[in-house]
């Protein structure tokens, strides 16, 4: 033994080993009882250790898997066989505030005197899951573009023929069939439309990109929209300052535009508003987990919110399909959106739709920054702001689980703690059960009872020395009545680091922690 060496006591070494690992961790006995966990499975579920000591393993699992937990221990303390000891499997866990999440957890078994004892290795997969769902949708609107582009190739060269020979045709028959050869040549320059949308979706479009200012193009589409849409509609724009120009065709980012708007104008038959805003983001690594196959870097982001029907969820799902629409039969062809990707994609960006059923639609449009455009772009992250937080607790309430999540890494980076709720409804009963937080954030639109609103305007009434801060990505939430925007101030979304980070100073200044709850 070498005579600097220290003694290891393996206990000790054990201790060190179960905090370190950064999968939870929980160990039970055979009836299911709770008899340690370590800080990871603190972190994953939501519970604090003290809170599933002595507890039945039941309490982190959704209903139905708890139902079954008992028999699969029973049958596996009589027979020594299981499907999740060795080589684990995939289940569910559900958190403290009541969501679930899948997890991969395998099993180990020892033996001591009082009998067989239980260790629960935990994964989260959430990541891997939204990963995996990104990755399918992108590969198979890459297969649906793939496909597209060679038939609609092929396409071409069948309209290129019947229009020539129409064409022919007309210029012999001596004006005796010219309405019939006008008609005909008219849907074939439809066809031939049809078959460019589809190439734009393709990504084969031949494109001619210039340098552009982003705002003044939208804006220039503005006032032919303006135009178009008609009496009921409402056109708002707003513009980042000093946005650097970005290399992109101009007749296709104007027919993208239009299209958009033309779909928003589709989802408002009773009127209402557009919001068209330009700003400049930089693609990191926290985005690219939630919105996969983009490439780091920086962007000018062009997005367009109605305060239309919405879309549900398997609408959103294949949205950017061509032929795929909502519409009735004769309303649409169902290229738009696709139209709307493709173009996108071929210049080098990318595109995101946010939508729920009843409360409009916000389709964003990401074009690359040249390294030549201007000086290097770094937006405001956690490790180079002044971090504004002391240990307040907020309360994140959120119902989609990737939005939460970054939230709740940010808000940590930023120096607060957090307590998390999938919507308004669990979110009112948490804070009925553990009293005052520091501050209540939470998104406008939610599934339940409660949205954003009502539930801060409850909140308030419970804990009227409590602080709030909405957030919305659709652009109706702006319009908050006037008399609230001093109670309930909104942040909108998408949002950088640095515009929460002052929201939350401004509201949380004073630095000192009202929350009843015990970290």
């Amino acid at each position: 033994m070498l005579e600097n060496q220290t003694d290891i006591n393996d206990a000790t070494l054990l201790d060190a080993i179960f905090e370190a690992v950064i999968d939870a961790i929980v160990v039970t006995d055979a009836t299911g009882i709770i008899l340690r966990t370590n800080a990871s499975a603190t972190e994953m579920l939501g519970f604090e250790a003290s809170d599933m000591m002595g507890q039945n393993v039941r309490m982190l699992m959704p209903s139905e898997d708890a139902q079954r937990h008992d028999s699969y221990i029973s049958h596996h303390v009589k027979t020594g066989k299981s499907s999740v000891i060795g080589t684990g499997r995939e289940l569910t866990a559900r958190h403290r505030d009541g969501h679930c999440f899948p997890i991969h957890i395998s099993l180990g078994r020892v033996e001591v005197s009082q009998g067989p004892i239980f260790v629960a290795v935990m994964h989260d997969l959430t990541e891997r899951k939204a990963a995996e769902e990104a990755l399918s949708r992108s590969q198979r609107l890459e297969a649906v573009g793939q496909m597209t582009g060679g038939i609609t190739h092929d396409f071409n060269n069948l309209l290129t023929i019947i229009i020539g020979n129409l064409e022919l045709l007309q210029s012999r028959s001596e004006g005796r069939f010219d309405e019939l050869v006008n008609d005909a040549l008219e849907a074939a320059e439809l066809g031939a439309d049809l078959t460019s949308r589809l190439l734009a979706f393709a990504r084969k479009s031949d494109l001619s990109p210039k340098m552009l200012d982003l705002a003044e193009e939208c804006d220039e589409v503005i006032r032919i929209l303006s135009r178009t849409l008609g009496a009921g509609f409402e056109i708002e724009s707003l513009h980042a300052p000093n946005l650097p120009n970005v290399n992109v065709d101009p007749t296709q980012l104007q027919t993208a535009i239009m299209n958009l708007a033309l779909n928003a104008r589709d989802a408002m038959p009773d009127g209402g508003k557009l919001l068209i805003q330009t700003d400049r983001v930089q693609i990191d690594d926290t985005y690219i987990a939630q919105e996969i196959d983009i490439v780091p870097g920086d962007y000018v982001r062009l997005s367009m919110s109605d305060t239309g029907t919405g879309m549900d969820d398997i609408a959103k799902e294949r949205a950017f399909e061509p032929f795929f629409t909502t519409k009735p039969a004769g309303k649409g062809t169902g290229l738009g959106l696709s139209m709307v990707y493709g173009f996108s994609r071929q210049s080098g960006g990318h595109v995101t739709l946010y939508s729920e059923p009843g409360h409009g639609t916000t389709v964003a449009l990401y074009f690359p920054i040249l390294a030549n455009a201007n000086a290097t772009f770094k937006e405001p992250s956690a490790h180079n702001l002044v971090t504004p937080g002391h240990g307040q607790v907020i309360l994140v309430v959120e119902d989609n689980a990737s939005v939460r999540r970054l939230a709740v890494v940010r808000l940590k980076e930023l120096g607060y703690k957090t307590l998390e709720a999938e919507t308004g409804d669990d979110a009112l009963e948490l804070l009925k059960n553990i009293g005052q937080v520091d501050l209540l954030f939470t998104d406008m639109v939610m599934p339940g009872q409660l949205d954003g609103y009502q539930l801060a305007k409850e909140a308030q009434s419970l804990y009227p020395q409590m602080k709030f801060l909405l957030t919305s990505g659709y652009s109706k939430d702006i319009a908050i009545q006037q008399e609230d925007k001093e109670r309930f101030p909104l942040l909108h979304k998408p949002y950088r680091i640095a515009d929460l980070a002052e929201h939350l100073k401004k509201l949380l200044s004073d630095n000192q922690t009202t929350s009843a709850v015990k970290e």
